[in-house]
């Protein structure tokens, strides 16, 4: 299941504010300017910082 186009649009990292991508083979948004990357349950990202799993 993809998330909401408008999701994208409007969400931000709530470490930086940067704008995360979707991963889509992984299922999760990604940070590049903070590098965390968040889990996305049940099509709900969670936006949490610490939730969030460090990527490199």
């Amino acid at each position: 299941m993809e998330l909401n186009k408008k999701l994208l649009e409007i969400i931000a990292c709530p470490k930086c504010k940067g704008t995360p991508f979707y991963n889509k083979k992984e299922n999760k948004l990604v940070c590049k300017k903070c590098k965390l990357a968040y889990k996305i349950e049940n099509n709900i990202p969670i936006m949490l910082v610490e939730k969030a799993e460090k990527t490199k």
